[in-house]
């Protein structure tokens, strides 16, 4: 069972999306909020959930901001962004603050689903339209690689990252800990100086590492 929490602040599509997934056997929406505020309170001491599917335009609190303080609180869940917005700059912005995934609200429900299911195994759900931009993105002229100052096995993990692993997906191809996965993940973000897997990613992608 995945545990999720929704933070979405227009009730209509909170509560419809909230009654679709009472009938799954396989997501439980353990949290229902309509500010990342709210979030954040509500889930006080409680084991945090395993995915959060966050709009961005948030009263308060912005989507974007949320993703930074949720993952201060709780580093090891994911975030799917699920907003009407699909402007490359927000897309960029929610990916680099730390958002594993980014879907329009025109998505179905089913497809919302099966993209819970995809994150929690690793993968990075995101909107046909917005894979198509991240593509768009990623096909400017690569830049000639710089010379990196990151280990052969940290390039592995790199490697790992952009093929949308997860850590333990990591571990288990590297076959070693996920602590080790994450000792080594802290030295990357350290050497590049990021702050996200995002950035990781999108440097690793356009040759600059």
């Amino acid at each position: 069972m995945i545990n999720l929490a929704l933070i979405e602040d227009d009730a209509g599509v909170r509560e419809r999306l909230e009654t679709f997934l009472q009938h799954s056997d396989t997501i439980y929406c353990q949290f229902s909020c309509d500010s990342v505020e709210s979030f954040l309170e509500q889930s006080g001491a409680a084991a945090p959930p395993q995915v959060i599917l966050m709009d961005i335009g948030l009263p308060g609190v912005s989507g974007l901001e949320g993703i930074r303080l949720v993952k201060e609180r709780m580093p090891e869940t994911d975030i799917i962004m699920f907003t009407v917005y699909d402007d490359a700059e927000r897309i960029f912005k929610a990916l680099c603050a730390g958002a594993s995934g980014y879907l329009l609200k025109t998505t179905k429900f089913t497809k919302i689903t099966e993209a819970i299911h995809n994150l929690h195994a690793g993968w990075a759900p995101m909107s046909p339209q917005i894979a198509r931009k991240v593509i768009d993105y990623f096909n400017h002229p690569v830049r000639t690689p710089v010379q990196s100052s990151l280990t052969a096995r940290e390039q592995e993990v790199v490697t790992g990252l952009v093929d949308g692993l997860s850590y333990k997906l990591i571990a288990d191809r590297l076959g070693v800990t996920i602590e080790t996965v994450r000792q080594h993940i802290k030295k990357i973000y350290r050497k590049l100086q990021v702050n996200s897997k995002a950035e990781v990613i999108t440097r690793s992608l356009r040759g600059e590492i």
